[in-house]
């Protein structure tokens, strides 16, 4: 028996051990609630796909803006980069605040030989598991519907994977320090989130966008992954932009990690 504050006593798991036991934990209890998922993360951006890129596309010309290619080709990369970033926001909100403030599943974890640092290590290595399942049953719709325009499709996983992650960490850097019932996060949602959705080159080229809204779009993190996915889709991402996109992403990541695990520690180890 241990009390919060006590750690127990055993053998100490190696850092990646200690990770893969929390991807361990929350896995096993995704797999008896992952229902309730499916909606928010395969059946809405598959209805956006659907909509708006057969639907409206069949009213969209291929042409310049499209890079020639029928429009629900030139939105699906750009879709899968919005929905990961979708996916990551809310993944690292709400299930970050419960299992600190409502559940408590952090303190359990720490009261083991699992560190604060490994158990964030842990949470942000099932984030990317999170967001690659949506990837894949994306690809796979997507291919279904003839909206993948080649295999540079592939890359644009990849690609569209690091934009949830560069997106998630620094938010769940911010959700370790909610200590209220979450009202912050619906700012999240409804001044950063939707315009990023919106605005960041998704639908239509942000050339389109008044030239003093551009430079803004320019820092958003959605923007350079919508530019890489639909980029190495098309064949149009050159490589001096890839290495800005990828190092603007990376960095986001990198610091939002540090930040998330200076909070978990602060909180969890006092």
């Amino acid at each position: 028996m241990t009390t919060t504050g006590q750690r127990c006593t055993g053998t100490v798991p190696g850092p990646a051990r200690a990770a893969l036991l929390v991807v361990e934990g929350l896995w096993a209890w995704y797999r008896r609630n992952w229902r309730s998922t499916v909606i928010s993360t395969l059946v809405q951006p598959v209805l956006f796909l659907v909509a708006l890129g057969i639907g409206f596309g069949s009213q969209v010309e291929p042409g310049p803006a499209t890079g020639g290619l029928p429009y629900v080709q030139f939105l699906a990369p750009a879709l899968l980069a919005a929905t990961l970033m979708q996916t990551a926001t809310f993944e690292s909100t709400y299930p970050i605040l419960s299992a600190f403030k409502w559940q408590r599943t952090y303190w359990a974890v720490v009261a083991t030989p699992i560190s604060a640092a490994q158990l964030l290590a842990g949470q942000l290595t099932w984030l990317a598991a999170r967001l690659a399942f949506t990837a894949v049953g994306f690809l796979a719709v997507a291919a279904a519907l003839g909206a993948v325009a080649g295999p540079g499709f592939l890359l644009a996983v990849v690609f569209s994977l690091l934009t949830g992650l560069a997106c998630g960490a620094p938010i769940v850097a911010y959700a370790a320090t909610i200590e209220s019932e979450g009202q912050q996060f619906n700012v999240i949602f409804r001044f950063i989130v939707l315009p990023m959705m919106m605005f960041s080159g998704t639908f239509f080229p942000v050339e389109q966008l008044p030239g003093w809204v551009q430079p803004v779009v320019w820092l958003t993190p959605l923007w350079h992954g919508t530019e890489l996915c639909r980029g190495v889709t098309l064949g149009t991402l050159g490589a001096l932009p890839a290495l800005g996109h990828l190092l603007y992403l990376l960095a986001l990541l990198v610091v939002g990690a540090y930040l998330a695990r200076r909070n978990f520690v602060r909180r969890l180890e006092v």
